[in-house]
């Protein structure tokens, strides 16, 4: 265990060191095995997320109420940032399906929405996918195309999503799809959420993308021909589909960040492991001022990552407007996950550029994290935006 995990182990509570110990535990010994097996052979790890559905962890940060541990977002953080340490993909498939399967259904259903999702949802036996982007709406998520037209009691929906996770595998029960119902009195789109079940008609999860990295993680095109559903499906208030996504994507950062934070640290591990171990000119390549400076570096920006997502989870447990917190966590966690990759496949040498590496696959799950869920340079637009400029 590095330094900085070590403090910041310290200043948590005990039941929270408890789940971190745990997960920990499941990382390396459940985990780590089959990941890179998985990743090569790009296929989906069921029995992992079983495991963690029997674990609790999809149900961390909800109430018992509704199936929930009765956790908050720093015990998922925490979830997230372990298991990031040893395979991005599977931390992926537990954020996605709690924070953007799950999380919308919790925050904006009716009580006959949650009685019907959430029990599978929050105990991993079913998967959710969030379909808000599109060919041409990515980060302007006001672009939306795709269409949902009255027809008496039911919405017939039409369009196309793209790279949406945990969409296509075979315990994916809906994905909520935002798309234009009506326009507003200023002439902008009124945006929505609809539940769209799996299997319904006309509704298809194209084949799976060939991706960079996060190989194991499930990410599919969505089409929607004449797709009907009932207008009971409508998740939220109507026209409120958009603002909804937005507070979302506050909470997916934090997660994210946490995420990214697991990531970075992972690089730091490995490479003082790679340090001590790999010797060079009868010397040790850590003893080397040339290495031992880079891996302090990236000891320096896990640590610093770690600490601005929980300084987010926490004002997201006290109720208090955690947003800038969390645009500043997901850009810094996100960086620091993607320089120390580089850094650590450049102390590996020839190694780090080896596929069966953990490093290797840091390498290429890395660079997502400073793109979904809000680019770079959105957070930086964000934050300046918040300081009036």
């Amino acid at each position: 265990m590095s330094e900085s995990t070590k403090i910041a182990t310290a200043i948590l509570d005990d039941e929270y060191v408890e789940l971190q110990k745990v997960v920990r535990e499941f990382a390396n010994e459940v985990v780590d095995p089959v990941s890179a097996e998985h990743d090569r052979n790009h296929t989906f790890p069921y029995e992992i997320v079983s495991q963690m559905g029997e674990m609790g962890l999809f149900g961390l940060p909800f109430p018992e109420e509704v199936g929930g541990m009765g956790g908050d977002y720093l015990s998922f953080g925490i979830a997230l940032e372990e298991l990031a340490k040893v395979d991005q993909s599977v931390a992926i498939t537990l954020e996605a399906g709690v924070g953007l399967g799950a999380m919308p259904i919790f925050h904006f259903g009716n009580d006959k929405q949650k009685e019907t999702y959430l029990p599978e949802l929050t105990a991993g036996k079913k998967l959710a996918g969030f379909g808000l982007t599109e060919p041409d709406a990515g980060s302007d998520a006001g672009a939306t195309r795709t269409n949902a037209r009255e027809d008496g009691d039911d919405f017939v929906i039409n369009g196309a999503k793209q790279f949406i996770t945990n969409s296509g595998t075979d315990i994916t029960s809906l994905v909520t799809v935002t798309a234009v119902t009506g326009q507003k009195d200023d002439g902008k789109k009124e945006i929505s959420t609809i539940i769209v079940p799996s299997g319904t008609e006309g509704f298809v999860a194209e084949p799976a993308y060939d991706k960079v990295g996060w190989n194991a993680s499930d990410t599919h095109p969505l089409t929607f021909t004449d797709v009907r559903v009932p207008q009971e499906n409508l998740l939220g208030t109507r026209g409120r589909g958009f603002a909804n996504f937005l507070s979302i994507l506050a909470e997916g950062r934090v997660a994210i960040a946490a995420l990214a934070t697991g990531a970075a640290q992972g690089c730091v591990d490995e490479s003082v492991r790679h340090a001590k171990e790999r010797h060079s000119m009868g010397r040790a390549i850590g003893e080397y001022q040339a290495v031992s400076f880079k891996i302090a570096r990236m000891e320096a920006r896990a640590h610093a990552a770690r600490m601005a997502w929980y300084d987010a989870a926490a004002k997201m447990a006290a109720g208090a407007d955690f947003r800038r917190e969390a645009y500043i966590a997901k850009m810094i966690a996100s960086e620091a996950a993607m320089d120390n990759a580089r850094d650590a496949t450049q102390i590996f040498g020839g190694y780090g550029f080896m596929n069966e590496y953990r490093v290797a696959r840091h390498y290429r799950d890395s660079k997502i994290l400073e793109i979904g869920e809000g680019t770079t340079e959105v957070q930086l637009m964000l934050i300046a935006r918040g300081l009036g400029l």
